[in-house]
Protein backbone atom coordinates (compact mmCIF):
# COMPACT_ATOMS: atom_id res chain seq x y z
CA UNK A 1 0.00 0.00 0.00
CA UNK A 2 1.24 3.45 -1.12
CA UNK A 3 1.48 6.67 0.82
CA UNK A 4 -1.30 8.27 -1.35
CA UNK A 5 -3.72 4.94 -1.60
CA UNK A 6 -3.40 5.71 2.62
CA UNK A 7 -4.58 9.33 2.66
CA UNK A 8 -7.12 9.60 -0.84
CA UNK A 9 -9.68 9.11 1.88
CA UNK A 10 -9.28 11.97 3.50
CA UNK A 11 -7.96 14.76 0.81
CA UNK A 12 -11.14 13.47 -0.99
CA UNK A 13 -13.11 14.04 2.03
CA UNK A 14 -11.69 17.56 1.89
CA UNK A 15 -12.29 18.63 -1.32
CA UNK A 16 -15.97 17.07 -0.88
CA UNK A 17 -16.31 19.99 2.19
CA UNK A 18 -14.00 22.69 1.01
CA UNK A 19 -16.13 22.42 -2.48
CA UNK A 20 -19.49 22.34 -0.92
CA UNK A 21 -18.25 25.13 1.93
CA UNK A 22 -17.46 27.42 -1.42
CA UNK A 23 -20.60 26.70 -2.98
CA UNK A 24 -22.66 27.90 0.14
CA UNK A 25 -21.44 30.66 0.45
CA UNK A 26 -21.40 31.95 -3.26
CA UNK A 27 -25.65 30.64 -3.24
CA UNK A 28 -25.58 32.98 0.11
CA UNK A 29 -23.64 35.72 -1.01
CA UNK A 30 -26.12 35.55 -4.50
CA UNK A 31 -29.30 35.36 -2.42
CA UNK A 32 -28.63 37.68 -0.05
CA UNK A 33 -29.37 40.51 -2.07
CA UNK A 34 -32.69 39.29 -3.47
CA UNK A 35 -33.92 38.62 0.23
CA UNK A 36 -32.37 42.04 1.19
CA UNK A 37 -34.28 44.22 -1.71
CA UNK A 38 -36.86 43.17 -0.36
CA UNK A 39 -36.83 45.38 3.38
CA UNK A 40 -38.67 48.33 3.72
CA UNK A 41 -36.63 51.29 2.44
CA UNK A 42 -35.25 54.07 4.42
CA UNK A 43 -37.86 56.48 3.89
CA UNK A 44 -40.87 53.56 4.12
CA UNK A 45 -39.35 53.02 7.96
CA UNK A 46 -39.36 56.94 9.02
CA UNK A 47 -42.85 57.46 7.59
CA UNK A 48 -43.93 53.97 10.26
CA UNK A 49 -44.28 56.84 13.27
CA UNK A 50 -45.58 59.89 13.24
CA UNK A 51 -45.36 62.26 16.00
CA UNK A 52 -48.38 65.44 16.24
CA UNK A 53 -48.22 68.44 18.12
CA UNK A 54 -51.91 68.37 19.33
CA UNK A 55 -50.91 71.21 21.75
CA UNK A 56 -53.04 73.76 19.61
CA UNK A 57 -56.02 71.78 18.73
CA UNK A 58 -58.85 73.43 21.05
CA UNK A 59 -61.61 71.69 22.39
CA UNK A 60 -64.50 70.76 19.70
CA UNK A 61 -61.62 70.92 17.15
CA UNK A 62 -60.06 68.61 14.86
CA UNK A 63 -57.15 68.31 13.35
CA UNK A 64 -56.41 65.98 10.72
CA UNK A 65 -53.08 64.50 9.43
CA UNK A 66 -51.72 62.18 6.44
CA UNK A 67 -50.40 59.35 8.37
CA UNK A 68 -49.29 56.06 5.99
CA UNK A 69 -51.26 57.81 3.28
CA UNK A 70 -54.60 57.87 4.87
CA UNK A 71 -56.09 61.17 6.53
CA UNK A 72 -56.01 60.49 10.54
CA UNK A 73 -58.37 62.46 12.30
CA UNK A 74 -57.36 63.66 15.88
CA UNK A 75 -60.48 65.44 17.79
CA UNK A 76 -60.51 67.24 21.21
CA UNK A 77 -64.38 66.06 21.74
CA UNK A 78 -66.45 69.07 24.38
CA UNK A 79 -68.61 67.36 27.05
CA UNK A 80 -71.21 67.89 25.22
CA UNK A 81 -70.00 64.84 22.96
CA UNK A 82 -68.81 62.69 25.57
CA UNK A 83 -71.44 62.57 27.27
CA UNK A 84 -73.73 61.68 23.90
CA UNK A 85 -71.22 59.19 22.69
CA UNK A 86 -70.85 57.74 26.59
CA UNK A 87 -74.79 57.00 26.00
CA UNK A 88 -75.04 54.89 23.39
CA UNK A 89 -75.94 51.06 23.66
CA UNK A 90 -73.38 49.02 22.08
CA UNK A 91 -76.44 46.81 20.95
CA UNK A 92 -77.92 49.22 18.98
CA UNK A 93 -74.72 49.79 16.65
CA UNK A 94 -74.39 48.32 13.51
CA UNK A 95 -70.39 47.35 14.60
CA UNK A 96 -70.08 46.04 17.85
CA UNK A 97 -66.68 46.38 17.90
CA UNK A 98 -63.92 48.72 18.49
CA UNK A 99 -61.93 48.34 16.03
CA UNK A 100 -59.07 49.59 17.95
CA UNK A 101 -55.84 48.05 18.12
CA UNK A 102 -54.10 50.04 21.42
CA UNK A 103 -57.00 47.43 23.12
CA UNK A 104 -57.98 43.63 22.61
CA UNK A 105 -59.60 42.72 19.12
CA UNK A 106 -62.54 41.71 20.76
CA UNK A 107 -63.84 44.99 22.50
CA UNK A 108 -66.85 46.01 22.50
CA UNK A 109 -67.47 49.75 21.01
CA UNK A 110 -67.97 51.53 23.99
CA UNK A 111 -66.88 55.97 23.85
CA UNK A 112 -64.41 54.62 26.41
CA UNK A 113 -63.06 51.86 23.95
CA UNK A 114 -62.80 53.96 20.91
CA UNK A 115 -60.94 57.33 22.73
CA UNK A 116 -57.35 57.30 24.18
CA UNK A 117 -56.08 58.03 27.27
CA UNK A 118 -53.73 61.24 27.74
CA UNK A 119 -50.26 61.29 29.29
CA UNK A 120 -51.21 60.36 32.43
CA UNK A 121 -52.86 57.44 31.78
CA UNK A 122 -56.60 58.50 32.26
CA UNK A 123 -58.85 58.66 29.77
CA UNK A 124 -61.40 61.08 29.88
CA UNK A 125 -62.85 60.58 26.52
CA UNK A 126 -61.54 63.95 25.40
CA UNK A 127 -58.98 62.25 22.42
CA UNK A 128 -60.43 60.66 19.95
CA UNK A 129 -57.95 59.76 17.01
CA UNK A 130 -59.13 57.50 14.34
CA UNK A 131 -58.33 56.37 10.51
CA UNK A 132 -60.41 59.21 7.96
CA UNK A 133 -61.24 56.36 5.94
CA UNK A 134 -64.80 55.02 5.59
CA UNK A 135 -65.10 51.50 6.00
CA UNK A 136 -67.45 51.71 2.45
CA UNK A 137 -66.08 52.43 -0.25
CA UNK A 138 -62.67 54.30 1.16
CA UNK A 139 -63.95 57.74 0.71
CA UNK A 140 -62.61 60.59 3.17
CA UNK A 141 -65.88 61.70 5.15
CA UNK A 142 -66.46 65.16 6.30
CA UNK A 143 -66.63 65.78 10.29
CA UNK A 144 -67.16 68.90 12.62
CA UNK A 145 -70.25 68.02 13.58
CA UNK A 146 -71.45 66.37 10.48
CA UNK A 147 -74.07 63.97 9.93
CA UNK A 148 -77.65 62.52 11.76
CA UNK A 149 -75.53 61.75 14.97
CA UNK A 150 -73.21 64.64 15.25
CA UNK A 151 -70.07 63.24 14.08
CA UNK A 152 -69.14 62.54 10.56
CA UNK A 153 -70.64 62.23 7.35
CA UNK A 154 -69.75 60.09 4.11
CA UNK A 155 -72.01 62.05 1.22
CA UNK A 156 -70.72 59.76 -1.33
CA UNK A 157 -73.01 57.05 -0.15
CA UNK A 158 -74.63 58.36 3.45
CA UNK A 159 -72.73 56.66 5.84
CA UNK A 160 -73.42 58.45 8.92
CA UNK A 161 -70.70 58.21 12.45
CA UNK A 162 -71.25 59.44 15.31
CA UNK A 163 -69.18 61.40 17.59
CA UNK A 164 -67.09 58.28 18.66
CA UNK A 165 -66.29 57.18 15.17
CA UNK A 166 -68.95 54.77 15.42
CA UNK A 167 -71.12 53.16 12.34
CA UNK A 168 -74.71 54.12 12.40
CA UNK A 169 -76.77 54.52 9.57
CA UNK A 170 -75.62 53.53 6.11
CA UNK A 171 -74.30 51.31 3.75
CA UNK A 172 -70.55 50.91 6.21
CA UNK A 173 -70.24 47.87 7.92
CA UNK A 174 -67.96 49.09 10.45
CA UNK A 175 -66.45 51.71 12.64
CA UNK A 176 -64.09 53.98 11.88
CA UNK A 177 -60.72 52.42 12.28
CA UNK A 178 -58.60 53.67 14.85
CA UNK A 179 -54.48 53.62 14.65
CA UNK A 180 -51.94 52.87 17.17
CA UNK A 181 -51.52 55.96 18.77
CA UNK A 182 -50.11 57.01 22.17
CA UNK A 183 -48.90 59.90 24.09
CA UNK A 184 -45.16 60.49 24.64
CA UNK A 185 -45.58 63.98 26.81
CA UNK A 186 -48.70 66.34 27.58
CA UNK A 187 -48.67 67.84 23.87
CA UNK A 188 -47.76 64.87 21.32
CA UNK A 189 -49.21 62.00 20.50
CA UNK A 190 -47.47 59.46 18.45
CA UNK A 191 -49.29 57.45 15.80
CA UNK A 192 -47.76 53.77 14.69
Amino acid sequence: MSHAEDHSGDRRDFLYYATAGVGAVAVGAGVWPLINQMNPSADVQAASQLRVDVSGISEGTQLTVLFLGKPVFIRRRTPDEIADAGTVDVSDLVDELARNPNIPGDAPATDANRTMSDFSGENTGEWLVQIGVCTHLGCVPIGNGAGDFGGWFCPCHGSHYDSAGRIRRGPAPENLHIPLAEFVDDSTILLG
